[in-house]
Parts: structure tokens; sequence; C-alpha cells
């Protein structure tokens, strides 16, 4: 083999290093923001849930009416469960509290409205399809797995907690 072809290798190998190293970094400094995306979750979700609860809860009796003229059962009774469910959804997801028990009962209103409003029209949310339920779902999901993260009241909490307990 020609040396000059041995040290064309060598050079690349080094270059292989480098980028690999320089990727390390990257990921390293990366990494010290793993919990931004999980509090820009909770906002998002806690500013999309405050104007449909804030209606809900201005007009729970329509609220219900319209569950009846959907054929929903016990009308009364959901306009309740989900209006009340998006009341302390937007506040315990802005606060980052209680984030995976309040992510499950969300969820759950994300598909009811998915299959009851949203399905028929389709995926594009500019024909009121279930585009933003299902991106809602996703987030929330998301939080149900990962927790709400750093820049929370839960973690203050388990800090808390943690501190004292020993």
């Amino acid at each position: 083999m020609p040396i000059s072809r041995l040290i064309g290798h060598k050079q690349l190998k080094l270059k292989k290093m480098k980028m690999i190293a320089l990727y390390q970094q990257m990921t390293k400094k990366l990494n010290a923001l793993v919990d931004v995306p999980l509090l820009l979750f909770r906002l998002v979700l806690a500013y999309g849930f405050y104007g449909p609860a804030m209606m809900k809860l201005g007009n729970i009796s329509g609220i219900a009416d319209w569950f009846e003229s959907m054929g929903m059962p016990f009308p009364t009774l959901n306009a309740y469960l989900a209006t009340y469910t998006e009341v302390a959804g937007f506040v315990l997801l802005f606060l980052g509290l209680a984030t995976r028990i309040i992510a499950v009962p969300l969820m759950i209103v994300m598909l009811v409205a998915i299959q009851s409003v949203h399905w028929a029209n389709g995926f594009e949310a500019g024909n009121n399809g279930f585009e933003i339920p299902l991106y809602y779902l996703l987030l929330l999901f998301s939080l149900f797995v990962y927790g709400p993260g750093k820049i929370s009241v839960d973690h203050l909490l388990k800090k808390f907690l943690m501190k004292n307990a020993g």
C-alpha cells in the first residue's frame, strides 16, 4: 500500500474521531436542557386547556346539552367531569404538580373528544379534525412517561421529602 494512501486513511480516521468527540460534547451540553421540553409541554398544554375549561365552566348546562345531543351517556355528569378535569389540568400542568396523575384523566378526555367530536372530520385541525387533540394526547403521554421534569413543583416536593426523610 502506498504511503500517501496510508496517510489519507489515518487523516480520515482522525477526522472521524474528532467528529465523534464533537458529537459527545454537544450531547453533554444538550443533556443540561433535558427538562426544558418537559416544561414547555406542560405550559403549552396548560394554555391549551385553559380556554376550553373556562368556556365549559361558564356554561356547564350548555355543555351537558351538547353532550346529550351527541348521544353521550350521562351528559351532565360527563360535562362536569370534562370541565373539572380540564380546570385541574391547566392548574396542575402549569405548576408541574401531580403531573403524571392528571395526565391520565386528561388523556381520557382527549380520547373521548377525538372519538365523539373530531374523528368524523378527519385529521386536519382546520376542519375541526382530530389533529390538535392527538397532539395533546401525545404530549400528555410523554409527560405521563417522563414526568414533569426538574422545573416543577413535583421535583421540589421530591427534593424536600428526600431531604427530610433521612
